[in-house]
């Protein structure tokens, strides 16, 4: 093993001495077992893809004038997306965590969700009665959207963050396996 390797692992043993793992092996095993997991992985490109057609319509909009109902209709599509993906989100972490909401691995990830969902909800009331301007209805949605992003980077690199916990608690089993096949065997000469 290299200076190299070693200082990547010692760096990856501290972090995780820092913070705990993002599972344990059973909420892995409930996470790998579950169909919402599978979910949860298709509705999140859906939403990204709609996520970019809407901002593209939004600041056509914005731009020209042009295709504010356009405009609109993406924004709500992108609103029931962002539904659909948070009920069946709080259903995949009852599964995996045991709650609904706010378990200790996502805590920070679900408290930033509920300011989207919130601004999203306000695009809906605002839309619904309006109580914007159309301009302001496209800056609303452009607020909310930015929160999406920072949103759905949170999770990415949680499951980045997962995937390197992962990885180093497999290399320790290999290490601890290795180790143990190499210690003599101290049992008792008869």
């Amino acid at each position: 093993m290299s200076t190299n390797d070693r200082s990547i692992d010692s760096a990856a043993d501290a972090a995780l001495q820092v913070r705990h793992p993002l599972y344990t092996p059973e909420e892995r095993l409930r996470r790998d077992a579950s169909a919402w997991t599978t979910v949860q992985g298709i509705l999140a490109p859906i939403q990204f893809l709609v996520f970019l057609i809407s901002l593209g319509l939004v600041v056509r909009y914005l731009l020209t004038g042009h295709g504010l109902d356009g405009a609109n209709a993406s924004v709500v599509i992108k609103t029931m997306t962002l539904y659909t993906i948070m009920v069946t989100g709080c259903i995949w972490e009852k599964v995996v965590f045991g709650r609904y909401l706010f378990a200790p691995a996502f805590y920070w990830e679900d408290v930033f969700s509920m300011l989207v969902l919130a601004l999203h909800t306000a695009y809906i009331c605002a839309l619904a009665t309006d109580a914007l301007t159309p301009r302001e209805l496209m800056y609303l949605a452009l607020a909310a959207y930015a929160t999406y992003i920072v949103n759905a980077t949170q999770f990415l690199l949680k499951l980045r963050a997962a995937r390197l916990d992962y990885a180093v608690q497999v290399q320790r089993a290999r290490e601890r396996a290795g180790h143990a096949a190499a210690m003599p065997s101290r049992g008792l000469a008869v």
